[in-house]
């Protein structure tokens, strides 16, 4: 299998941390979707990171998508068993993921748009639902702390550590590890994984 994508994507990030957990060997393709368009849409047409080229040829997109067929591949899962710990994984996922989301907002914001033509409320809607979402991932491990073992990590530990490293690479300085202190420490020790070393953001 093929993993196409910049790992300075969150979510082609989080596929490949992912795959290392779930044991599934794969190439990793750095191809950009800004710098090398032509030789990405050769791929995919659509040009989308990540996109995952099967060992049939077949090619998928939408990292959540991917991340069900992978685990339809190995022979163990990154989700806890169903009840009320999936329910909570769930919710911090799909915390993690709104997170990268309006994250990649903001730096395509500031980083694409020419100055004079960004769009301060815009921006400042965007900075609060990507805080809200932080916050309230901080709000989970406070309340229950994620178990530091990595044979426990679940979806909802890759995505939110892949998620914050992401912020603070991007938007240095906005959000403060004081701030999220139970998510940035959790972080920090899943950035010492195996799994997310081998699938570095730089």
């Amino acid at each position: 299998m093929q993993l196409i994508g910049m790992l300075d994507s969150p979510y082609v990030r989080r596929v490949a941390v992912s795959m290392h957990w779930l044991g599934l060997p794969f190439e990793h393709r750095p191809v950009s979707v800004f710098r090398q368009y032509a030789e990405f849409s050769a791929i995919n047409p659509v040009v989308k990171a990540p996109t995952l080229v099967c060992d049939d040829g077949t090619v998928l997109m939408e990292s959540g998508l991917i991340l069900e067929y992978l685990e339809s591949l190995a022979n163990t899962r990154l989700w806890p068993a169903p009840g009320a710990a999936r329910l909570q994984a769930l919710r911090a996922t799909g915390l993690a993921l709104a997170a990268c989301e309006k994250t990649v907002q903001i730096v395509y914001e500031l980083q694409l748009r020419p100055p004079e033509k960004q769009h301060a409320p815009w921006l400042e809607r965007v900075r609060g639902q990507a805080e809200a979402a932080f916050d309230a991932l901080e709000t989970e491990l406070a309340r229950t702390p994620w178990p530091r073992q990595a044979q426990r990590l679940t979806q909802a530990g890759v995505s939110a550590a892949v998620a914050w490293s992401f912020a603070q690479r991007m938007l240095p300085g906005q959000l403060s590890a004081a701030r999220c202190p139970h998510l940035a420490s959790f972080t920090d020790w899943a950035e010492t994984l195996d799994v997310f070393t081998r699938a570095p953001m730089d």
